[in-house]
Formats: C-alpha cells, structure tokens, sequence
C-alpha cells in the first residue's frame, strides 16, 4: 500500500474542527441485513475496481442489498477518508492500511469488530495484529502481503552456490559471489533512501529482534537489536554490494531480468512481474525466506475491512465482510487478484496449496510482524528513514543515527 506524506495529528485537527464526535454514535437504528438497502463501499486502486465485480456475484445472491462501490486511488485515499471522517460521511464499509489503522481509531469513527463473528484464529496473526489499536480490533483482515528474498539461481550456480542463502552470512557471501563469479553489477537491491525505506529496512530489524516501537507503545529504535541490523544493512552499501543511488519510483524486475540485480527482497505480485514482463529467466530464478539473523521474520501489509461507527447498515457490512472474508470468498478473491488470502484456511487447497512459490509466501506470513498501529505511524517511519539514509549515505554510525532517531520518536509517542 502506498502511502501520502501526511500527518495524523493534522488530520484530527480538521476533523475536530469540523465537528467530528471523538465517541462516534450511530445516525439511527441499525437497518436489519436483508431489509431493503444500499451498502456503500470505498476500496482502493486496484481492488476498488475487482470488488464491484464482487459485488455483482453478492447482489444476485442477497437481492434486497445493493452494494455500491465507489474506487478511490491510494493517491487520494487518506484525504477523503479524513473529509468524510470530518464531514460524518464516512461510507459503511471501507479498505483500510494499517498505517491508518491507529489514527482513525483514535478519530473515534470505526465500529469495533464483532469478535463474535469474526474470529481471530481464521487469520494470520500479523493480518489481524494490524486492524488492532490498544487491543480493540476494528479492521478484519482482507488481503495480506509480505516480502521474501528472490535470486536469481542460474547465476548462483555461475557463482558456485546451489541453495538460498539462510542466514544473513550466506545472504552477503552470496551476493560477493555474484559480483565477483558471476560478475553482477550488484549483490543484493536494498532502497537506501527516500519515503518509506523503512519497508525495504524490516526484514533486517524484525530478523534481528528489533522493533520501532515495544510492546507498551514505547520508542525501542536504538536497540542493540535494532543497531545490529542497521549495521547489516549499511554494510552492503559500504562494500558496494548495493546501490546507494536509486532514483525514486525504481523498479528491480527489469534489473533483475537483465542480471545487473541478482536478488531482492520482493512481495507477491513480482511473480506475476516476472513471469509477464522477464520471460527469458522462466526457470532461472526463485524465492526463499528471508534469511535469518535471530529468526526469519518480515514485514507484514495488506489491508483490513472497516465499518463506520455512523452506519446504519452494521448488520448488512457485518455479512458483506464476512462474505468476503471467509475460506471461500478469500480463495475467489485470491483468483480475481492475486492479494494473498489472510484468512488461513483458503491456502488448504487449490493454487494456493500447489503453488511453491506461493507456499514460502505463507510461510513467511506465519511469522511476519505487522508495524505499530499508532496515529502517528508516518511520522515515526519517517524519522526512522531518515536514520537509514544517514547510515547507507556514510553521514553516521547506526548507532548514532538510531540514537537520534529514538529521542525524535520519544517525542512522538509521549
């Protein structure tokens, strides 16, 4: 999910300046679920456009609700959920990151989820884990993504290695080796700067023990933890495995292709990239785990499903979700977009059981870690960025630059 440079504490100035309840409260009594209605739903750039497809298949089956979907493009997503926030025209039912999740809680504007029809044990811990605010779950899980290692396998076996790299000592020999064996341009693609570095950073923190935020909600960036896994990741840099240049919006498949990049830390959908777009390494490449440092442990994304606390229509948005959120639903969903299921059982069968590829995906979502649901979410990312850069640009120690990161960070989450 992409991310608009914004503010959380901007945001509830305006919605409370525009009169939004902090407690909520429903507009009148709660229509039944198959009264006569029309459900209104916001989802985001692609999925805004499959789900009305949805949306038809659910209508002929439950012809008392119309379901009306509305596609907002992730561009403009947080503004209008901040208007209609502030404007109490939130729609029944909406897609929701997790980088959202902890400031429209604290807005007062989701229902909490009915923990009575949705049960936590359905998903993966991190997708449920990341529609949760101060223990109160207001987002069920809808999609899930994380990412995994791809290399290039054709040039590992040029470079004289036949497996995945499995900790973090095999991952940088092995990207030496494809330097100087295979003669790759670089070892290993890492962002080294710009928004949302952080993202490219987890895999290395989460693997080491380290997190932003502990447990209570308390700044824990300068870590030893935390400090070991930034020198990790600023190592590539200072040996020249990675490219600490990158021009904003770059995208690996191409290098990848061409051999320049012989691995990188990838979601799902770079399967289809691959296959679609760099046919000529069909066979010559694979995913695995990301290598382990402490344990093998990655960020965990996708997007959760929300209900207004406004809405007159809980009982018909309860049913919705479920619809699309159950074995089934998640398996069809699966087919029409490829957003991996969160909910577990839809990976017992099909595609999603066959599939190896898809297989270390799940995998690695049974220990995936989601990021902190704070209302100041992207504030915090953001100090934590601007750490990296220091580090790959040669500015700082990690040490140092986590340590001014952590007092940034203190002062955002008193």
């Amino acid at each position: 999910m992409s991310r608009t440079a914004r503010t959380a504490s901007a945001a509830i100035t305006v919605a409370l300046a525009l009169g939004v309840s902090a407690c909520g409260g429903s507009g009148g009594d709660d229509v039944a679920a198959d009264a006569k209605q029309t459900l209104t739903v916001w989802a985001m750039g692609a999925e805004g456009e499959k789900l009305a497809e949805v949306a038809e298949v659910y209508e002929k089956a439950n012809p008392n609700v119309t379901v009306k979907v509305t596609p907002v493009g992730w561009d403009v997503a947080h503004q209008k959920l901040v208007s209609a926030a502030a404007a109490g025209t939130m729609p029944d039912v909406a897609q929701m990151g997790g980088s959202y999740m902890g400031e429209f809680a604290e807005l007062g504007v989701l229902e909490p989820v009915d923990t009575k029809v949705f049960d936590k044990a359905d998903f993966f811990p991190a997708g449920w884990n990341q529609g949760e605010v101060d223990g109160t779950a207001y987002g069920v899980p809808w999609y899930v993504d994380t990412r995994v290692l791809y290399y290039r396998t054709d040039l590992a076996k040029k470079a004289g290695v036949d497996k995945a790299p499995a900790d973090w000592q095999e991952m940088q020999d092995l990207a030496t080796a494809y330097q100087k064996k295979a003669g790759t341009k670089w070892g290993l693609s890492i962002q080294p700067s710009g928004l949302d570095t952080v993202q490219s950073f987890y895999p290395f923190l989460y693997s080491a023990g380290g997190t932003i935020l502990d447990d209570d909600g308390k700044a824990a960036i300068d870590s030893p933890e935390a400090v070991k896994a930034l020198k990790e990741y600023g190592t590539y840099f200072d040996k020249g495995l990675a490219n600490k240049s990158v021009q904003p919006g770059y995208d690996v498949v191409k290098d990848f292709g061409n051999g320049r990049v012989p691995m990188f830390f990838g979601g799902p959908w770079h399967v289809t990239l691959l296959d679609e777009g760099q046919p000529q390494i069909k066979g010559k490449w694979a995913v695995a785990p990301v290598p382990a440092d402490a344990s093998s442990v990655s960020m965990a994304g996708g997007s959760s499903l929300v209900i207004s606390k406004d809405s007159e229509h809980k009982a018909a948005a309860t049913e919705f979700i479920t619809y699309l959120t159950d074995a089934e639903g998640q398996a069809d969903w699966y087919e029409r977009t490829k957003d991996l299921p969160a909910n577990t059982a839809a990976w017992e069968s099909g595609t999603l059981a066959d599939d190896a590829n898809l297989q270390v995906f799940k995998k690695q979502m049974d220990t995936a870690k989601s990021s902190p649901s704070t209302p100041t979410l992207t504030e915090i990312t953001d100090k934590v960025d601007q750490a990296i850069a220091k580090v790959t640009q040669g500015k700082a120690s990690a040490e140092d630059a986590l340590k001014a990161a952590q007092s940034e960070i203190e002062a955002l989450v008193k």
